[in-house]
């Protein structure tokens, strides 16, 4: 009950803080980024094994400016997430603007799978892209059970969404995407070694799903790449051309593409990717274990 209370407590403060102008909300956010950089020692480990493995060519020194750029980004879109949980849909307008519109717009009448990789902005664009069209997407279930609550009402304020826990599983996507429902798709975590290949990413093997390949097959439908990234001034949504020729019939080169894709994307802004989780918890049985002791 207490654990309760105090949930509920902050959540009220966070909603508060976000009807607060813009730049006094991004200023809060990035304080409490530097906060959590100090207070978060086992994420802020897993941030920068993350960075040695993926980064090797930078020096240690920046690695670990990325990492704390990384924290600054993570706590700014954390209390901004309030905005796009509470705020209006002119607000949420304003905050992220679209680029390559035309390359989802092109797709009309043909299911869509809108590839959202873990850039830290990935709330903000769903939840401007929600503005627009009914989609389905799934989410991980939350320890916090206020949290949970609060995240699923933040999410399913606009036309009316498919929000799935992984637990659901895939066949009401399925059925969605052959509807014409977009599926918003973020299918870059480590979920463990069930319907997942080991392909590179950064070099390093990393257990990778299979979901859009096998979606994309079952359904014909065509991969958009959608990638949301934070500015001074708010976020940019931008939609890349389709993939072509995807997925093919072999799942493991489709999940190297898609990797592929991913980190060249990284490598445009890397302390907006989320390094702070265990991408490569799972490896193969002759590997080395890369977070030992966390």
């Amino acid at each position: 009950m207490i654990g309760r209370f105090f949930s509920r407590l902050a959540l009220r403060l966070l909603s508060a803080i976000a009807t607060l102008p813009y730049p006094v909300v991004r200023r809060i956010g990035l304080g409490l980024g530097t906060v959590l950089w100090w207070a978060a020692r086992p994420r802020r480990r897993v941030t920068l094994i993350n960075l040695r493995l993926c980064l090797p060519e930078r020096t240690e020194a920046q690695r670990r400016a990325i990492a704390r750029e990384h924290f600054a980004c993570f706590g700014r879109t954390f209390v901004e997430r309030f905005i796009f949980w509470s705020g209006s849909a002119d607000r949420i307008r304003s905050l992220v603007r679209f680029e390559g519109l035309e390359h989802w717009q092109s797709q009309a009448g043909r299911p869509v799978i809108l590839l959202a990789p873990h850039f830290l902005g990935l709330d903000a664009g769903g939840l401007r892209i929600q503005l627009e069209t009914q989609f389905v997407s799934m989410y991980a279930k939350q320890k916090n059970q206020v949290l949970d609550d609060a995240m699923r009402a933040g999410r399913s304020r606009f036309n009316a969404p498919l929000l799935l826990s992984r637990q659901e599983g895939l066949r009401p996507a399925l059925r969605a995407l052959r509807a014409g429902i977009p599926f918003y798709l973020l299918p870059d975590m480590d979920l463990g070694p069930r319907d997942a290949v080991f392909v590179p990413f950064f070099g390093i093997p990393a257990a990778t799903v299979t979901t859009v390949a096998r979606l994309a097959r079952l359904t014909g439908a065509i991969v958009v790449p959608v990638v949301t990234s934070l500015h001074d001034e708010g976020y940019v949504t931008r939609f890349d051309p389709p993939w072509a020729d995807f997925p093919g019939e072999d799942d493991t080169q489709a999940a190297a593409r898609m990797n592929g894709y991913i980190e060249a994307q990284v490598r445009q802004i890397p302390a907006q990717y989320l390094w702070s989780h265990k991408r490569f918890k799972t490896q193969p049985p002759e590997a080395t274990p890369v977070y030992v002791d966390l």
